[in-house]
């Protein structure tokens, strides 16, 4: 009895690996590359800290940076929300009348609800409607440490929630 050689009945192990190769890449090259973003780096889904100028910050409060500031420092980070924060320094003699210009009629700064070790802050958010004009964020945040006579170092956040 001959055996036929025409290749009817054969299966073709070439087109079926093929065809199975396609959907095993789709599943493992993103997963590969899931692993390798979270094994090596910090901030794997993005959202990183980049630094900003202290002017996009503030205006981002609806704020502007005070007369006479200076050692600014500021930063952005941003993926679900947006938070933009800092410090900078100014003559103490102008703190509260560069605070009252953020809030002319919402909450007078005070001492009370501070970070630990501020001499004075403000806190405003949109829920009580006492954001600034302009401000993109939803909430604003002043901390105000005096550190001599004459010097007053402003740490400042911004965010949305």
């Amino acid at each position: 009895m001959a055996v036929r050689r025409d290749g009817r009945g054969r299966t073709r192990w070439g087109l079926v690996a093929a065809l199975l190769a396609v959907p095993a890449l789709l599943v493992l090259v993103p997963f590969a590359w899931f692993v390798w973003a979270f094994a090596t780096s910090d901030f794997p889904l993005g959202g990183g800290k980049e630094d900003v100028s202290c002017e996009e910050a503030l205006h981002f409060g609806g704020a502007q940076l005070p007369a006479g500031a200076y050692d600014t420092d500021c930063e952005t980070q941003s993926w679900m929300d947006t938070y933009y924060g800092g410090t900078f320094r100014m003559p103490r003699a102008g703190v509260r009348d560069w605070l009252a210009t953020l809030s002319p009629q919402g909450p007078q700064p005070g001492a009370t609800g501070c970070d630990h070790g501020a001499d004075l802050c403000l806190n405003l958010d949109a829920a009580d409607s006492v954001l600034p004009p302009g401000a993109a964020a939803a909430a604003v945040t002043v901390n105000v440490t005096y550190e001599n006579a004459t010097t007053a170092r402003v740490r400042w956040s911004a965010f949305t929630m």
